[in-house]
């Protein structure tokens, strides 16, 4: 049994309109992934399957298209990984600033409470050191004196517990942004497939 030759015509003319079909789906691919990228829309398989009316088996099967889309997708994978980097920084530096802020008020009110103390101990001491020889009005002010000293004493306490409670807040809060950041490290580090 013999085969029939196709005549070598027609061969040519068949490849050289395949060439063409190719060469004019990749132009439309390109063209879609420039229109996704100006868009600011992800580029995926699926996406410039879509906009450039080509099969995602084209796709894949082409080394040239397969190869634009994945350097695309890195590109934007690099971009997005950059971004949220950049806003994880700065949300990690505004609360260490309000932790560091907590921090330092705190040591400020512990510092004065205890000069306050210290002022009450000394001020106690000279009463009982001289109280035979003063008269009631001195000692009417140095009592008032002295209860004035405690409320401010009470309200630097109260201001300490304040304080305490902010900064205990801003610590978790941090420790909530450093578990945040690591599960967002660890999304960027194992991308779902198919993105």
């Amino acid at each position: 049994m013999k085969t029939a030759a196709i005549p070598e015509p027609r061969t040519a003319a068949a490849l050289a309109a395949r060439r063409h079909k190719t060469e004019t789906a990749l132009k439309r691919v390109h063209e879609a992934i420039t229109r996704l990228r100006r868009e600011k829309a992800q580029v995926s398989v699926a996406a410039v399957a879509r906009r450039a009316d080509v099969s995602r088996t084209f796709l894949y099967d082409n080394a040239e298209a397969r190869a634009v889309i994945a350097s695309t997708m890195a590109q934007a994978g690099d971009r997005r990984t950059q971004l949220l980097a950049d806003q994880d920084e700065e949300r990690e530096a505004a609360w260490r600033e309000r932790a560091l802020n907590s921090e330092d008020a705190l040591k400020t009110a512990h510092g004065e409470i205890l000069a306050q103390r210290t002022r009450i101990g000394e001020l106690l001491g000279q009463i009982r050191d001289l109280e035979a020889e003063w008269t009631k009005e001195a000692i009417q002010r140095i009592t008032t004196e002295n209860t004035t000293l405690k409320q401010r004493v009470r309200q630097l306490t109260t201001d300490n517990g304040t304080l305490d409670e902010r900064l205990k807040a801003a610590r978790s809060n941090l420790r909530f942004q450093d578990r945040r950041v690591a599960d967002l490290e660890a999304r960027i580090s194992d991308p779902a497939p198919g993105t």
